[in-house]
């Protein structure tokens, strides 16, 4: 392939079900690819099992990729739509002498495999119709058409990431590529999309490495450029165990509903298998000056709740307080809470503190409801323990003296401190009781931003609640 070629990558999901992590992450790879190279990111959605790929699931998948940013270039292709050029494909290929009509039967087949099990053989197509005379064929069966593998020698994969892999040609059977019914099958399809695409770099998991070592068989047969093959490494648990549920979250929409920001779900997935020096938290646009094949390794990643953890944190304290403040309003209405214009006016007031100590949107909203939730509060028992009666008798007086600021946090700052130097109290045993009177629970932002936030009227009257 010319130096000059422009690069053109391709994410090809089959939508059976939601998008996991290994598939985003190929996602980005591919755009990330892309970008860097000035090139063109596509999308195929290979759709051909028509039991499984319905449309709710298609759309689960472009929900997903467009929740990520992950955005191709160029309108989606649908494998689904172009069986007559795959099966066009597949009869030149029969022209040409690259393939064969294949007459036997599921029982044949059934007993191929049952005899090269028994014998310690990999089950594979004994090639029994590569050179008959179709006029032996049995009357009334419908054929497949196989592909004519190579049988001497073997198929070499120069890999972007892990380096060169060789098969013998001999471990690859003659793979059927178009089935009785005239539908293609997948390894196929594959190849002529990606011949038809322009795709120069096939990135993708490394579980795919087989289906490459026959793909480009058919690529050779076609007299077709081969492109450019990256197979990434699989992801892990954090116990080095395969990636399953046992380990938590595993698909993106798992993520979404635990508040994960996009750009920190980007971020981790990058840093599953691919590194540049000690850079650890990117942008977009760092990201696509920075990758390239050349980061990616060659072991296993680790997907680690903790790095997830960290970087929910860190991308949530980067975030825009008024982007916050509308999905925190959101998921709290989804919760049966009432957030009007003072609630959300309260919410973004407060949202640079509370934003301090949350990953994730879930915990952003837990922390804040306290700003919705009808008054008079339901305390939580630690909360309930801190109002004893001595507690509940300062309440008052200190109400007063809040009441005499002007309700603004340096204000009522020094009014606290003032409140508890009279009284001969820590600080804390004045704002321990009045953050359980003000919130109903012992954990918020600093008590003066609170106080502020809610405002004279709505923190007067809780606290006279509470006192009471």
């Amino acid at each position: 392939m010319p130096n000059d070629t422009p690069i053109r990558t391709r994410f090809a999901p089959s939508p059976t079900g939601q998008l996991h992590i290994g598939g985003a992450r190929t996602a980005l790879f591919n755009l990330l690819f892309s970008r860097h190279h000035g090139g063109r990111f596509l999308l195929r959605i290979e759709d051909t099992d028509r039991e499984r790929s319905t449309p709710e699931n298609t759309q689960v998948i472009l929900d997903a990729l467009a929740w990520l940013d992950i955005q191709p270039d160029e309108a989606p292709v649908f494998q689904s739509a172009r069986q007559a050029r795959h099966a066009e494909v597949a009869l030149a290929m029969l022209e040409a002498g690259n393939a064969y009509r294949c007459y036997t039967s599921a029982e044949e087949l059934r007993e191929m495999r049952e005899r090269a099990m028994a014998e310690g053989r990999p089950p594979r197509y004994d090639g029994r119709w590569r050179d008959r005379d179709p006029a032996d064929a049995p009357a009334g069966v419908k054929p497949v058409i196989r592909l004519r593998a190579l049988q001497e020698g073997e198929t070499v994969v120069e890999d972007l990431v892990q380096g060169t892999v060789r098969v013998a040609n001999g471990e690859l059977d003659d793979m059927i590529i178009l089935r009785s019914d005239g539908t293609p099958t997948y390894l196929h399809a594959v190849v002529v999309d990606d011949h038809d695409m322009g795709i120069t770099h096939v990135i993708r998991g490394d579980d795919h490495m087989t289906n490459t070592f026959r793909q480009m068989q058919v690529f050779a047969a076609m007299g077709w450029e081969l492109p450019r093959f990256a197979h990434l490494p699989l992801i892990h648990g954090a116990d080095g165990g395969k990636l399953s549920k046992r380990h938590g979250a595993t698909s993106v929409l798992d993520f979404q509903q635990q508040g994960i920001l996009p750009e920190a779900m980007c971020n981790v997935l990058l840093r599953l298998g691919w590194g540049h020096g000690d850079h650890e938290v990117l942008d977009r646009g760092e990201m696509i000056r920075l990758f390239d094949l050349d980061g990616v390794g060659k072991s296993a990643a680790r997907l680690d709740p903790a790095k997830i953890s960290n970087l929910g944190g860190i991308w949530l304290r980067r975030a825009d307080d008024g982007r916050l403040t509308q999905d925190v309003a959101g998921r709290l209405r989804a919760l049966g809470h009432t957030v009007d214009d003072t609630a959300l006016t309260r919410l973004h007031q407060l949202m640079p503190a509370l934003k301090e100590r949350a990953k994730t949107l879930v915990e952003l909203a837990e922390s804040s409801a306290f700003l919705v939730r009808p008054t008079p509060l339901v305390l939580e028992p630690k909360a309930q323990a801190q109002l004893t009666p001595e507690a509940k008798a300062s309440l008052p007086p200190l109400a007063a003296a809040l009441d005499a600021t002007d309700f603004t946090a340096p204000a009522l700052d020094h009014a606290l401190r003032a409140y508890a130097e009279a009284s001969g109290r820590k600080l804390g045993q004045v704002a321990q009781p009045l953050r359980a009177a003000l919130t109903g629970s012992m954990t918020s932002p600093p008590i003066d931003l609170t106080l502020a936030a809610l405002g004279r009227e709505e923190a007067l009257a809780r606290i006279a609640q509470a006192a009471a």
